[in-house]
């Protein structure tokens, strides 16, 4: 009866409890709701303050929706993650914003990839302009995060802190092993000598020419990365070089003995001089603010009547209305419509941040763009990656800028079906029986492997596809088929090779492609209005806490067996005809 007792109490109070964080959840979302963007105009700065922000976890481009903005719930007090328009738009602020007298780095380890971390370190050069000061810190830096404190007037690492330098590499797994012992067979049809998507499923080692176009694009962001430090710390590139790949700087020590960072200091000893920098006593009290807060800072925006629509592509290319992580194309064409009529838009920049993916979703985008491009200018602001599928919605565009550490390219296509005849019948034990009428009425079936006949008919398929991305992107480049299939093939590209092919037109951030898009459409006073709009926050919450909670049932349930449970669900979501990037890119 006790243990009855225990227990029911227990129970009792655990809803309780819950029931109370209900209630705070529910009011945070009313008044958040209720208030829209009024707690934008109460944040106030105070006089000698810090504007401070981190790169230690994964920059979206765009910030989501956030319903928990301003309100103290426990582990929600955060919410969504800062984008990167918000981050830059934050940084040109600092710069005219009279109270804010410097920037802090917490320079710790970064997840970012170098394309985006251009753009911010692009702004911070264009901060410096204001005579401002930008000091990094951090404990534990890597080769992302020192790419952005490399144009601090300061660097400290902690006295008992790590940096690395040690190059750039870049791990594709193989998983065919894994899927023969579990009995799935991926056919793989693809057309492009480069096109490596979907190799790591049917081979167990990298294809020549794959590994000869990551060494030639990652070959050209190394470079980029080198010189770039070079130019940031006043020191030969020969010199750089030759500490990275000798593995000079292994600590602290050497990093300062090599002028790579300017102090060992610890945090106290940093804080002492900012205090100094902003005038204050050594018992008062340093005045800072963190980049989610300075957002609320009112700017000087331009409330003219002419737009310049920046439309966010994010995401794998789906059919549908996709959600705010990926690319719906249901979605992104009814917002490219809705601009196309609207003649207060004047012009549009799509930015694009895609690996690909569905080929016929790409083309109903790329049909929007068409006929967007007949009545506005368009420009293409690529971000860290736009490849494959995310380069076909790129090719119409009037002019297109990316990053010299853009990924780009991969114009190719490839179809996929998966065989699980081992895996039923061995495996499992399950035989399929089939009856049917017409020779190809059960093509795909998962229960055996393709007849030459098939595999022919969806070769077909991928060729009359790849044919078609080749004659969009001759269309768009102002380029002859040969000249387009000659740098295709599926092949990868970095944004400065992208560069010197004409697949890319101009080098820089969102912020050129804007002002490109001005000159284009001869504006001198305008605003931008960002698109698609948000889903709503409610919705995203809901859906959010229902795949944490697959997720976390289906860890429970395989343990260390869900990475290749992970693996397979993706080899049975690239089945069909694909414009998708060979890999997922991730330098590190």
């Amino acid at each position: 009866m006790k243990q009855f007792f225990k227990f029911m109490f227990a129970s009792l109070f655990g809803m309780i409890l819950g029931g109370i964080l209900l209630i705070f959840i529910f009011v945070g979302i009313i008044g958040s709701i209720a208030s829209g963007d009024s707690n934008e105009t109460k944040i106030s700065i105070k006089e000698n303050s810090v504007l401070e922000f981190n790169l230690n976890y994964l920059i979206p481009d765009r910030t989501l929706k956030n319903p928990f903005d301003g309100f103290p719930i426990p582990g929600m007090e955060q919410g969504k993650p800062l984008g990167l328009n918000d981050i830059i738009a934050n940084i040109k602020k600092a710069a005219t914003n009279d109270n804010i007298k410097g920037i802090l780095i917490n320079a710790e380890v970064s997840p970012n990839s170098y394309a985006g971390l251009e753009e911010i370190r692009n702004e911070l050069i264009e901060f410096k302009k204001s005579k401002k000061f930008v000091i990094s810190y951090a404990e534990i830096m890597d080769e992302h995060s020192y790419y952005v404190a490399s144009v601090s007037d300061k660097i400290y690492l902690n006295p008992s802190g790590e940096i690395l330098l040690n190059g750039f590499s870049q791990q594709v797994f193989y998983i065919k092993g894994m899927l023969d012992k579990i009995g799935l067979k991926p056919e793989l049809i693809r057309h492009g000598k480069f096109k490596a998507a979907g190799e790591p499923f049917i081979a167990d080692k990298m294809s020549a020419e794959n590994r000869s176009q990551i060494e030639s694009y990652m070959g050209s962001l190394y470079n980029h990365f080198l010189n770039q430090i070079a130019l940031a710390r006043k020191k030969d590139v020969k010199e750089v070089t030759s500490m990275v790949n000798e593995l000079k700087i292994q600590n602290g020590q050497d990093a300062l003995a090599l002028k790579m960072i300017d102090g060992l200091k610890y945090k106290d000893e940093v804080d002492a001089e900012i205090k100094t920098k902003l005038g204050l006593k050594e018992s008062e009290k340093i005045s800072s603010i963190t980049m989610a807060k300075f957002k609320g800072v009112p700017n000087n925006a331009s409330i003219s009547d002419n737009k310049i629509a920046v439309l966010y592509c994010v995401g794998d290319i789906v059919g549908g209305q996709g959600d705010d992580e990926t690319m719906g194309s249901d979605r992104i064409a009814e917002a490219i419509k809705k601009i196309r009529e609207d003649d207060s838009y004047k012009a549009l920049v799509l930015r694009i941040n895609s690996p690909g993916g569905s080929s016929l979703a790409s083309d109903i985008i790329w049909r929007e763009i068409i006929l967007c491009k007949k009545k506005k200018p368009i420009v293409v602001s690529m971000g860290n990656l736009a490849a494959s599928g995310g380069y076909y919605i790129a090719a119409p565009a009037d002019v297109i800028v990316a990053q010299p550490n853009t990924i780009t390219g991969s114009i190719g296509v490839f179809g996929m079906l998966i065989n699980a005849q081992e895996l039923l019948n061995n495996k499992l034990g399950i035989k399929i029986e089939t009856v049917k009428f017409g020779e190809f009425s059960d093509l795909g079936s998962p229960d055996r492997p393709l007849n030459e006949a098939e595999r022919k008919v969806i070769q077909n398929a991928v060729d009359r596809v790849y044919a078609d991305f080749i004659n969009r992107v001759a269309q768009g480049r102002k380029l002859s088929e040969a000249q387009v299939d000659s740098i295709a093939q599926g092949r990868v590209w970095s944004g400065a090779d992208a560069k010197k092919i004409g697949l890319v037109d101009e080098l820089g951030g969102l912020d050129k492609a804007i002002a490109i898009a001005a000159k284009k459409a001869k504006l001198e006073e305008y605003r931008t209005v960002e698109l698609p709009d948000l889903k709503d926050p409610l919705d995203e919450l809901f859906s959010s806490i229902s795949n944490q909670a697959s997720i976390y049932f289906m860890k429970k349930e395989l343990g260390q067996n869900y990475l290749q449970y992970q693996e397979v669900k993706k080899a049975i979501q690239y089945q069909g005809i694909q414009t998708r990037m060979p890999f997922e890119v991730k330098i590190q």
